[in-house]
């Protein structure tokens, strides 16, 4: 059974989410509705249905032009087993001493890896990713340079493939939160699925609020964007280590100066960059 998507743009937070809020009551009604900031600085908002049924094209050009939006592109999707295809998309990782594979790659996996198992899932984190890959080798390499994380936590954790890597590595158990209750649902999954439901500890929070996240942390991982990453700044910094490490991505290459700003003036010194892709993923350093 074929699909269909109406996408637009307009500028705005309040528009967007009347806009949003209008396509709900539509008839044929959406499946789903989403409205999303364009973190390129535009001030441009998304606005996106997802139909069943095809949509009436004339009510949904009635209402952008109310709106104030450009009109929708309408496109129909062919009936697709997304699972199956993206499992064939997605090839195994490797990031230093880690290998992040699907099921369906388990053959694949060498014997001097740390193989961490994550399905093509709703939460964000399958390895593949310029920001997660980036923040996966960032761990790496300060492993390697003989750094010991014995309190980490992974905030915004999706996945929790993150917080596995690191409680694969280290003794210590480790800690993630998501604001998504379905990203927690799918951690736990995760954990379930690699044998370490006791190795990470996965909480629901918006950024650290739960007591749980009170910190003193030695190394914080927080793959998120932009804006919330500066808006976290100082309680991220707060609740590290003198010394401690925050491994920060989610950061288009351009925005990179601006957060590494922030948080230097936060009281954090920069320890390493690295770009993949049009993706910077920060190494940071709490001033001792």
């Amino acid at each position: 059974m074929p699909t269909w998507t109406a996408l637009t743009t307009l500028t705005g937070k309040a528009a967007a989410t009347a806009l949003g809020d209008a396509l709900e009551r539509m008839a044929p009604e959406p499946t789903g509705v989403g409205v999303f900031e364009v973190e390129d600085g535009s001030g441009l908002w998304e606005v996106g249905a997802y139909f069943t049924e095809s949509p009436d094209e004339t009510a949904l050009l009635i209402l952008s032009t109310a709106m104030g939006a450009k009109p929708f592109t309408l496109s129909e999707l062919p009936e697709t087993d997304w699972v199956a295809h993206v499992r064939r998309e997605l090839s195994p990782v490797e990031a230093g001493r880690f290998f992040v594979y699907g099921s369906h790659d388990a053959d694949k996996v060498p014997e001097d890896k740390i193989a961490l198992l994550i399905e093509a899932a709703m939460a964000f984190g399958t390895g593949h990713h310029g920001t997660t890959l980036g923040c996966l080798q960032a761990l790496d390499r300060l492993a390697e340079q003989g750094f010991h994380g014995k309190r980490v936590v992974d905030i915004g954790c999706g996945t929790a493939v993150l917080a596995m890597a690191a409680a694969a590595i280290w003794p210590e158990k480790a800690l993630a939160s998501d604001i998504d209750i379905q990203a927690v649902e799918v951690a736990e999954a995760n954990l379930r699925a690699n044998d370490m439901q006791g190795r990470v500890r996965v909480v629901e929070a918006a950024g650290f609020d739960h007591p749980e996240l009170a910190g003193p942390f030695d190394l914080i991982f927080a793959n998120i964007l932009k804006g919330p990453l500066v808006a976290l700044a100082p309680d991220l910094t707060a609740r590290l280590d003198a010394g401690g490490y925050a491994i920060l991505s989610g950061i288009l290459n351009e925005q990179a100066d601006d957060v590494i700003a922030v948080y230097a003036q936060a009281g954090n010194s920069l320890v390493h960059r690295g770009e993949i892709g049009e993706w910077t993923t920060l190494t940071l350093q709490k001033t001792p």
